[in-house]
């Protein structure tokens, strides 16, 4: 019961923190960052799960919790790859308005957002000198939670 509670709220933590960067210190999130977020909600819905599920079920529900953590990790493996412009975002308000060649600045405000949105494509940095950002701080954190949720799992699988 211990390990499932552990997951959930390591889970909750991400987005929560996340949340807390745009509250505290005014950070935007772009589209692919919100996209982060939700495998860790249903990371920890299903650890949660976990928490009253019986022994049996525990195990597999906090496998499932490091697969979504992992689905967390390639959202924000492609949102690395956007950042360093190693393929374009595959979201169309991820991109800042450019004018197409032979365009008009008439058809670049008609291409853009209704609302304004941070371009998926520049990097958001938490630590200043640090040239890790908040994108690649995910892909860690994810990535680390869905290892550790899945060594859970299979320790209490073989018990």
């Amino acid at each position: 019961m211990r390990s499932a509670l552990l997951i959930a709220a390591l889970a909750a933590a991400a987005p929560l923190f996340a949340l807390g960067s745009e509250t505290w210190w005014g950070l935007a999130p772009c589209a692919l960052c919100l996209w982060q977020r939700w495998p860790y909600w249903v990371a920890a819905g299903l650890a949660g799960l976990g928490v009253i599920a019986p022994e049996r079920a525990r195990a597999a529900l906090i496998g499932l919790a490091g697969v979504a953590a992992l689905a967390s990790a390639a959202v924000a493996a492609l949102h690395v790859g956007v950042e360093w412009h190693w393929w374009p975002s595959p979201l169309p308000g991820c991109a800042a308005a450019v004018v197409a060649p032979g365009g008009s600045i008439d058809d670049m405000l008609r291409g853009m957002a209704a609302a304004p949105a941070k371009p998926c494509d520049e990097p958001t940095f938490l630590i200043p000198g640090l040239p890790v950002s908040m994108a690649a701080m995910n892909l860690l954190y994810a990535i680390g939670l869905g290892g550790f949720a899945l060594l859970l799992a299979r320790r209490r699988m073989r018990a």
